[in-house]
C-alpha cells in the first residue's frame, strides 16, 4: 500500500490555501487550475487551512489522476464522525484519490486545545471505528511522538514548515515504508532583500505559534533566530529562493534527506488565498515537470 501511495502522489505536489476556496465565483477557476496542475505533472495538491474533505471535491471532479489531501484538517474544527462522513462522500465519488491530512492545530487558534496528543489518538480511534482506513490518512507531525503515531496509525506524515534536517530525523522515526511528504516554501525571487522580505511576511504568523518555534529550537536554531521576523539563517533554511539552480537544489535536499514527496508552497506578492498559477508554471518548468 505504501509503495502504491508513494507512486500515486509522485515526487512533487502543490500546497495552496486558495485551492480550498468555497466562493461560488471561483469554482470554475479552481477546476481549471487543478486540471492544469495535473497536466503540469504534479502528483498531488494539498489544501491549506483547516480544510475538510468537501473542499477536495471540485478539484477531484476536474482531474483524473491527481491526489488531493487536506493539509490540514484540524481535529478541533471537525469531529471524527463528521470527518468520517466527509471522507466516505469523497471516496464514493472519487475512489482512492483523497488523503485525509489531520493535525492538532495550535493553542492560540483553537479554544478546545487540551492534551493535543491524547486528543489526536482518540480521534484516530474514532476514525477506525467509523471505517476510515489508516492507509488513507496522514498526520501533520513535527515532534517524535506524533511522527511515531504517523507510522503506527496512518500512512505517514506531512510535516509543515520544516527543513531537510527535520526530514532526515523524521525518516529515521517513520522507517522506510511510511509516506513522508514535507511542505516547503519557494520564493521565485533572486534578489536577497526582496526574497527575504516576502519570506518574513509569510513567516510572521508562524513565529507566534509555539508548536513551530519549539520545532525550530529542536533543530538547533536559537531564540535569537526567532526575533525581528526571523534571522537570515532561519529564513534561508525554511524558504528556497534564488536562481533556478539554487531552488532546485534546495528542493532536492529534501528528497536526499528521505522525503518521498515535497509539497511546494509558492510565496509571492499575491494575496495568500490567491492562485499563483503563473508561478506554478514556472515552478513546474524549473522541476522539469511539464508532461
Amino acid at each position: 500500500m505504501s509503495t502504491a501511495l508513494k507512486e500515486k502522489v509522485g515526487r512533487y505536489g502543490i500546497w495552496s490555501l486558495g485551492l480550498r476556496s468555497e466562493e461560488p465565483g471561483l469554482r470554475a477557476e479552481l477546476a481549471e487550475a487543478a486540471a492544469e496542475l495535473e497536466q503540469l505533472g504534479f502528483g498531488a495538491v494539498w489544501l491549506g487551512g483547516s480544510s475538510a474533505p468537501r473542499h477536495a471535491l471540485p478539484l477531484l471532479a476536474a482531474t483524473s489522476r491527481l491526489t488531493v489531501g487536506t493539509s490540514i484538517q484540524s481535529i478541533w474544527d471537525y469531529d471524527a464522525d463528521t470527518s468520517a462522513a466527509g471522507f466516505a462522500e469523497v471516496e464514493s465519488a472519487h475512489p482512492g484519490r483523497f488523503l485525509l491530512g489531520l493535525g492538532v492545530s495550535h493553542a492560540k487558534l483553537a479554544e478546545q486545545y487540551r492534551r493535543p496528543y491524547s486528543a489526536l489518538v482518540a480521534y484516530l480511534d474514532a476514525l477506525d471505528a467509523a471505517g476510515v482506513p489508516a492507509g488513507r490518512r496522514v498526520l501533520a507531525a513535527l515532534g517524535p511522538k506524533t511522527l511515531e503515531l504517523s507510522r503506527a496509525r496512518a500512512a505517514g506524515a506531512i510535516p509543515y514548515l520544516v527543513t531537510p534536517e527535520h526530514t532526515a530525523q523524521a525518516r529515521q522515526i517513520l522507517g522506510e515504508e511510511a509516506l513522508l511528504a514535507p511542505e516547503f516554501k519557494v520564493v521565485l525571487e533572486t534578489d536577497p532583500d526582496r526574497a527575504r522580505a516576502l519570506a518574513r511576511d509569510s513567516l510572521a504568523m508562524y513565529l507566534a505559534l509555539p508548536n513551530y518555534t519549539n520545532s525550530f529550537l529542536r533543530l538547533g536554531f536559537t531564540e535569537d533566530d526567532l526575533h525581528n521576523g526571523g534571522s537570515d539563517r532561519l529564513i534561508d533554511a525554511l524558504y528556497a529562493w534564488g536562481d533556478e539552480s539554487r531552488i532546485r537544489e534546495r528542493i532536492t535536499a529534501f528528497h536526499e534527506a528521505g522525503a518521498d514527496h515535497v509539497a511546494l508552497q509558492v510565496i509571492d506578492a499575491t494575496p495568500r488565498n490567491a492562485l499563483p498559477r503563473s508561478s506554478w508554471r514556472t515552478l513546474a518548468a524549473l522541476l522539469n515537470q511539464r508532461t
